[in-house]
């Protein structure tokens, strides 16, 4: 025993080794020699490949492109006159409401100037007011007098030319008295017909000129009280919305131009998404579309709506401007911010669609995929693909609702090759079917 565990001896010999040698390589040969030699062909070259069931599905036609983000509520406040800047309330990025007073101006000259036309516009209401209330002028008072003696001229003269017609009948009065009578009887008659003429006219003529007279005073102390008001009120700036102060390009005591920016409110609860996109992409896109917004440093792109599809291209870029309104929970997204927006334009239903991955370009510029038959051989199929969303393309024509489509294996793929389908990993299935 412990001989044979010191000195290690071989179990075969040199002869014996070299027959099992001839034996393992023998029939290689053979089968080498025979199929160079022989009739028999090599067997076909067999190529794992990976399929997809081509079949119908409903495809959203995303378009995607650049875009803005602009606030769909702002104001730039400019005064409406040039003086210094008296105060100012705010700073910028203060949140302010409707009305809130941001700004006064210098406007000591403007206040007084107010005053001054608030007296003149008090005054022609106060004299408005006496002679509208006021009941007979004077002018009117002396006509109706002197209507009232015509009037009793009148009288006295027909009761003189009565009584001379009658003591003349009785032969004690000479004719010659009635006609003096009769001709003062009709020169009191004309005296009273232009009394009362001029009573009538005193009454609807002097009385309408006074009274425009007066309203025409009124309204022009009016006016200019109202001129007055307005020009003091363009000295105080308030916000016409609720919002933040996103510019403020000046300071207090400086000059304050006329049309020139002084302070800018923006309404940032909601955005818009401005994108230029091509004309032949957004057919079919509608007011109302959904749409995704992907913000630089958000994870989750943000959930919007397109609230404005241009009627007309762009004339610098041949584009149409789409907007995309996305609420600003939290005012978590900032103006001015590019973004990459994702609208889909429309549905196809039922559309017949295989992963693109599978889709391959011919050198002519054709398409073309590999159908795997009952004979697990590979058939070269040209197509006309439609639109493509996402990892699917639409197929319009070339192969059938239910045919297995290569989708990995498929390139540089000769028409013909026998292949072996295997499964493909949890992680890498195609989205348009699964492996049989």
């Amino acid at each position: 025993m412990q001989a044979q565990s010191a000195v290690w001896k071989p179990r075969f010999t040199a002869a014996a080794l070299s027959a099992a040698w001839l034996l393992a390589v023998l029939p290689i040969a053979v089968l080498t020699m025979t199929g160079c030699g022989g009739g028999d062909k090599a067997p076909p070259t067999v190529v794992s490949v990976q399929v997809v069931t081509a079949q119908g599905a409903d495809i959203p036609i995303v378009v995607q492109g650049e875009a803005l983000l602009v606030a769909l509520h702002q104001a730039i406040l400019a005064p409406k006159i040039s003086a210094p800047i008296a105060h100012l309330y705010v700073q910028r990025g203060d949140k302010v409401h409707k009305g809130e007073l941001l700004a006064v101006l210098e406007n000591k000259d403007l206040a007084g100037a107010a005053l001054s036309s608030d007296g003149q516009y008090q005054q022609a209401k106060a004299q408005y007011q006496t002679i509208t209330e006021a009941t007979v002028p004077q002018e009117v008072l002396k006509a109706q007098a002197d209507l009232g003696q015509a009037k009793a001229e009148i009288d006295l003269q027909q009761q003189i030319y009565t009584s001379r017609k009658k003591l003349f009948a009785e032969g004690a009065l000479p004719g010659r008295d009635v006609d003096q009578a009769k001709v003062a009887l009709v020169q009191a008659k004309v005296a009273y017909e232009t009394a009362q003429r001029h009573l009538v006219a005193l009454e609807k003529v002097n009385r309408a000129a006074e009274l425009e007279t007066a309203t025409g005073q009124l309204h022009q102390a009016q006016g200019q009280y109202d001129q007055s008001a307005a020009t003091l009120a363009y000295s105080e700036i308030r916000s016409p919305m609720n919002g933040y102060v996103t510019q403020r390009p000046l300071y207090q005591g400086e000059m304050a131009n006329a049309g020139a920016p002084l302070l800018t409110v923006m309404d940032t609860s909601t955005l818009v998404a401005k994108a230029h996109l091509p004309q032949a992409q957004i057919q079919g896109l509608r007011v109302g579309a959904p749409a995704l917004v992907s913000v630089p440093g958000i994870a989750d792109p943000v959930h919007g709506t397109v609230m404005l599809v241009s009627p007309a291209l762009d004339t610098g870029s041949t584009t149409v401007e789409v907007w995309v309104k996305v609420i600003n929970k939290d005012n978590q997204l900032k103006a001015g911010t590019p973004v990459q927006v994702a609208i889909t334009a429309r549905t196809i239903s039922n559309a017949l669609v295989v992963p693109t991955a599978s889709v391959v370009e011919d050198e002519g510029g054709g398409k073309h995929v590999m159908v795997v038959g009952a004979d697990n051989i590979a058939h070269r199929r040209a197509i006309k693909v439609g639109p493509q969303s996402g990892d699917d393309t639409q197929i319009l024509s070339g192969i059938q609702p239910g045919e297995q489509v290569i989708t990995v294996g498929a390139y540089a793929l000769d028409d013909g090759t026998h292949v072996r389908v295997v499964q493909p990993a949890s992680e890498d299935k195609p989205s348009a079917g699964s492996a049989d």
